[in-house]
């Protein structure tokens, strides 16, 4: 799929949230330890990142990893109206409360779209532009309605019709495919393996070596691959793939990615 413009994050039209809703501890990932609504001390007045082109020498990779799938500026220019938490303090506890929310209406708006825009879900579209459509106008609700969403209520509700459509997708693969879903995979052995339409759902694939493996056509939605070595690996059309995901992994420029990521620039 082509990645939704609303999805994808936007830094200039943001009032730098993650840099101060979320926060962090000291560890290979942060330099030092920050609490939530604690702007980070490489905040600039502007919102811009004052170390932004050497988070990862500095000490703050897992800044380079993040993405808010367009949350951060949802919540900057649409929830708030374009009043920035500085300039009006009143409203900075209610903005930290909602980005983590928006956050994750995103994530699944996401998901969504990449199965609405598959031939292979057809028998489904109806449903999956229902849901997608109702999602997307509550991410244009109130502030107060926000803060009550319960996202685990929505996800169980939206992961069965998700599940639907990965298994049409994955069908497209011809024999039985690997089933790896929530399995404990850290540092597995995996270069050049077959894993076309497999289920890597929830998979820990945190330092795997899958080097030149096929993952085209599998569903990867929850995978952790934080330190995993995708040098070479082949994800094209691999269903719900996130930029965070392929943030956190390790790859090069013969990974091949789905239409809808973009190679990090940390990537040799």
């Amino acid at each position: 799929m082509r990645a939704p413009e609303n999805l994808l994050a936007d830094c200039g039209s943001c009032f730098g949230l993650c840099c101060v809703a979320l926060p962090f501890a000291k560890s290979s990932d942060f330099a030092v330890d920050k609490a939530a609504g604690e702007p980070c001390s490489n905040l600039l007045e502007d919102s811009r990142c004052g170390i932004h082109s050497s988070l990862r020498d500095k000490g703050f990779p897992g800044c380079t990893v993040y993405d808010c799938f367009g949350a951060g500026q949802q919540v900057s220019r649409s929830t708030f109206a374009g009043r920035d938490w500085r300039q009006q303090p009143s409203n900075a506890s209610e903005m930290f409360a909602v980005f983590p929310v928006m956050r994750d209406l995103h994530e699944l708006l996401w998901y969504l779209a990449d199965a609405r825009g598959r031939k292979s879900t057809e028998s489904l579209h109806t449903r999956l532009v229902g849901e997608y459509d109702e999602l997307d106008a509550l991410t244009s609700a109130t502030p107060e309605i926000l803060m009550s969403v319960d996202v685990s209520v929505l996800r169980s509700r939206i992961n069965e019709l998700l599940i639907a459509a990965s298994e049409l997708v994955r069908a497209e693969v011809v024999g039985k495919k690997k089933n790896y879903r929530g399995r404990d995979m850290i540092g597995a052995k995996l270069a050049g393996a077959d894993l076309r339409g497999a289920s890597l759902r929830g998979t820990y694939l945190i330092g795997a070596d899958v080097r030149g493996a096929d993952l085209r056509l599998a569903d990867m939605i929850g995978a952790d691959l934080r330190g995993a070595d995708l040098r070479g690996a082949d994800l094209r059309g691999s269903i719900y793939a996130t930029q965070f995901q392929v943030n956190a992994a390790r790859g090069d420029r013969a990974t091949r990615l789905p239409e809808s990521l973009t190679r990090p620039n940390h990537w040799a």
